[in-house]
């Protein structure tokens, strides 16, 4: 187990390596923006802005008395920030679904090992003349677009 999860982090690894630089820009700028660094950062900046201008400071002159500067700073960052934030997610969607995929062919990979154990032992039962009337729903094989129709179906 600990060989496969070393290999899944390599690969991870690699994965990451491979990355574009505005993806990479993108994931740093996201992952600083989601911590209470930045969100300290802020509080202090916004705050000093607010105070300088509302309140006042010694020594510092109003350069922004209505706020209209701070709230258009305030907006432009957000859509920045917006769209790195998107940035990230469409790359994140992509690897999962990749995963997905990968996920979805072991499954159908499985089922289509375990229908043939099944019947290997429905064969192996019937030599032995045992009961296989138990190994009778595990030999139905299972058509994977059917199983996607019928969540599809009841997902309306």
């Amino acid at each position: 187990m600990s060989a496969n999860i070393q290999a899944l982090r390599a690969r991870r690894g690699r994965e990451h390596a491979r990355d574009r630089l505005p993806d990479r820009i993108a994931d740093a700028v996201t992952g600083f923006t989601g911590s209470m660094t930045f969100v300290c950062l802020h509080l202090a900046v916004y705050g000093s802005w607010v105070v300088a201008n509302r309140v006042g400071i010694p020594g510092i002159r109003p350069f922004d008395p209505s706020l209209v500067l701070l709230a258009t700073e305030a907006s432009v960052e957000a859509i920045f920030l917006s769209t790195f934030v998107l940035i990230s997610q469409n790359r994140m969607a992509r690897e999962a679904d990749r995963r997905a995929d990968l996920d979805l062919h072991i499954n159908l990979l499985t089922e289509h090992e375990i229908t043939r154990l099944a019947r290997m032992a429905d064969a192996i039962a019937r030599k032995l003349d045992l009961d296989p009337s138990e190994l009778q729903p595990v030999e139905q094989h299972v058509d994977p677009i059917d199983v996607l129709n019928q969540i599809e179906k009841e997902q309306e």
